[in-house]
């Protein structure tokens, strides 16, 4: 390569200008990194990256994630001169209502754009997943002479990227597998929005990475040696078995009057600055968003190359599938984001006959059926597997295949302890295509993973957090281990799906609507008690989120719950009845899911003319919008047997059916019509 001429400096600048404008006209931003890093961008975007503007989804495309939040207008600049949909007005209208350039990038807003970052540390991570789906597919369907799946994950990565524990997290398993086609640059200016990093993070990080089993690399001249740029990426694509970081030393806001301090980091530049940048930089200070005509030219002649890739591949790809037919059906299939024929069958139903088991362990009996059946669903545990029962018989796991503990064929994974970082990982995946990835660990540390599955459910990602040990009902471990208020925030992430299966039925419908939800994550949360089968379960029933279990007429009561205390909710029902006490029983699994039925529907399973109690071994903060009363935990669980932790609490047959007695009373007494709790929810005021 190499050959760099003066037109490669113009480009340099002109990102660097186009940075300076960016920020300043939305008056928010960060200028700095993107000045610093405009080198690097330049060298990689002309030089290094395939990729097809005017096909964003080409599935070997090489994948390309800003983990630095601080450097999004970056991004946005590189795709416009890249020739995907980002216009110049696009670039004007940064961090502006209803953009196609947000604050930070995000999945599905932007051409362009692989996965949604801002929240320091969860690029990096991601892009550990996109090495690993990368990694997986070429092991799956390349063949000799069929390079199908082989492209590169580039990351630009910070300071604060790397302070955060969820890149610790990620990357030490990424050196562990041994991910050759991940190269990250890491953007070492030594500035954060407190200052210098001499305030805070002054470890060796070329030492930390190559403890991690990483290839380092080191530019010392990243301002403006673009020479040593291409010798370091050019060397990452030579090494095979090891992902690479370049130390890339930098000056934040190169340019600036500000130039190495933080005052550069994260506000616009002062005109006056921004006029002696564009002198000094050889453009007009008078004109803003200006692009030389040669620098389009560089890029336009890279989207060539990128289109060109994409030809050869498609042509490569027509041999391939004369030779390999059923291979080429499956790849196309996967890429399309279709499922399988039928592949619904697999889900287990059971009936009052089979035998009461916890929830988690029905949970592996529908993975082992679906494994069968789904070969794009892959995952595992947080070194939980075999509390989580995650593994199915005969599954191989990802690994390198020079550890002799599987293959890159594999779609078992050891995730080790590291729930964050599992959790943004199978962002990643999920971000690359042609997969469905799950992770699992208890429900409590789901916690642990709080910024990776809210990023889940803002990218609209297909990912399955399996969650066991999901109450009280875990019993001993006590309540560093009872997810008592867990379910209430997850219930608050807007598109999450948080089911709680009371049975066999129950969890075959909370895998089928979770798999069918191509833009919607879910956490699934499974007991470790044992729970019977339902006697009016189904799996349709089940799949719209809510559904009477128990009808009758004229009820005085009734009851609304989820996963195990459902059971006890039937024992209770049962004991009103003895008392003269008509009580009907509602399961409700997922809020989210029953949310999106009918009016009618909702209404005809939690319906006026009775009271309603939700029961639920959880704080009940979130019922409100369901039932009348709330009977649940006020405080923190408690250690000891399941059975006594429940008594201890009231949450027994008995308790409940106390509970209920006190609600029905009341109500009687008041004298009133009893509207159901959804009557306000649903009437839209707008037209009053």
């Amino acid at each position: 390569m190499s050959g760099f001429t003066q037109n490669d400096q113009v480009a340099i600048n002109t990102i660097r200008a186009l940075a300076a404008d960016v920020v300043g006209k939305a008056n928010s931003g960060h200028p700095g990194a993107p000045m610093g890093m405009a080198p690097v961008a330049h060298v990689l975007f002309s030089r290094f990256m395939n990729f097809n503007s005017k096909n964003p989804k080409w599935i070997n495309r090489d994948r390309f994630v800003l983990s630095n939040g601080h450097a999004c207008a970056l991004q946005y600049i590189l795709l416009h001169l890249a020739g995907y949909k980002v216009s110049m007005d696009d670039l004007k209208s940064f961090r502006q209502i209803d953009s196609i350039t947000p604050g930070h990038p995000e999945l599905g807003v932007t051409d362009g754009i692989e996965v949604t970052t801002g929240p320091l540390g969860q690029g990096i991570s991601n892009a550990v997943g996109l090495a690993i789906a990368q990694a997986h597919m070429g092991a799956v369907f390349n063949k000799d002479n069929f390079s199908l799946i082989d492209n590169y994950t580039y990351v630009f990565t910070g300071d604060g990227c790397l302070q955060e524990g969820v890149a610790s997290e990620a990357c030490s398993l990424a050196g562990h597998l041994k991910l050759g086609n991940l190269i990250a640059i890491y953007d070492d200016n030594k500035i954060t929005i407190d200052g210098d990093t001499a305030v805070s993070f002054t470890e060796d990080v070329e030492a930390r990475f190559k403890s991690y089993g990483w290839e380092v690399l080191h530019v010392e001249k990243g301002d403006d040696d673009v020479a040593a740029i291409e010798a370091a990426l050019k060397e990452a694509q030579k090494t095979k078995d090891q992902p690479t970081i370049i130390n890339l030393k930098t000056t934040i806001g190169f340019g600036s009057l500000k130039q190495g301090g933080h005052d550069v980091h994260g506000a616009p530049l002062k005109k006056d600055d921004i006029t002696q940048l564009k002198k000094k930089f050889g453009f007009n200070p008078e004109e803003t968003f200006a692009v030389p005509q040669e620098t389009y030219d560089i890029y336009n002649a890279a989207a060539e190359k990128g289109a060109k890739a994409e030809a050869d591949w498609n042509a490569l790809f027509k041999q391939y599938a004369e030779k390999y037919p059923k291979e080429a059906s499956e790849l196309t299939r996967r890429v399309e984001g279709r499922l399988p024929e039928g592949w619904e069958k697999a889900l287990p139903t059971y009936t009052t006959s089979d035998a009461a088991v916890g929830s988690r362990k029905l949970s592996e009996t529908t993975i082992s059926k679906l494994a069968e059946v789904l070969p794009e669903l892959v995952g595992g545990s947080a070194d939980l597997t075999g509390s989580n029962l995650t593994r199915w018989k005969n599954a191989e796991d990802f690994q390198h295949p020079s550890t002799g503990l599987g293959s890159y064929a594999g779609r078992y994974f050891r995730f080790g302890v590291r729930e964050h970082g599992m959790a943004a990982i199978c962002n990643g995946i999920a971000a690359y295509g042609g997969l469905i990835p799950f992770g699992a660990t208890f429900l409590n540390f789901v916690s642990y993973a709080a910024g990776a599955v809210r990023l889940s459910a803002l990218s609209h990602l297909r990912v399955l957090q399996v969650a066991t040990h999901d109450s009280i009902g875990l019993g001993e471990d006590g309540p560093t281990h009872q997810p008592v208020e867990t379910a209430a925030w997850l219930r608050a992430v807007p598109n999450l799906a948080f089911w709680r299966p009371a049975d066999g039925n129950e969890t075959s419908a909370s895998y089928l609507v979770s798999i069918l939800s191509q833009h919607t994550p879910s956490v699934l949360a499974f007991s470790r008690q044992n729970l019977p089968q339902l006697a009016n379960s189904s799996i349709e029933k089940a799949a719209k989120g809510g559904y009477v279990l128990e009808e009758v007429e004229n009820a005085d009561v009734t009851l609304v719950s989820t996963g195990s205390e459902v059971p006890l909710c039937l024992e209770a029902v049962n004991q009103l009845k003895s008392k003269g006490i008509k009580a009907r029983l509602v399961s409700l699994p997922c809020f989210e899911v029953f949310e999106t039925q009918s009016r009618e529907y909702k209404l005809s399973v939690l319906p006026s003319g009775a009271p309603i109690l939700s029961v639920e071994a959880y704080s009940t903060f979130g019922w409100g919008q369901y039932s009348h009363d709330h009977f649940g935990l006020k405080a923190w669980g408690a250690s000891g047997p399941y059975d006594q932790v429940y008594k201890k609490f009231d949450l027994t047959p008995e308790g409940i059916a106390k509970r209920a007695e006190k609600v029905v009373s009341f109500y009687k007494k008041r004298g009133q019509p009893v509207f159901s709790p959804l009557i306000s929810a649903l009437d839209d005021i707008s037209d009053e």
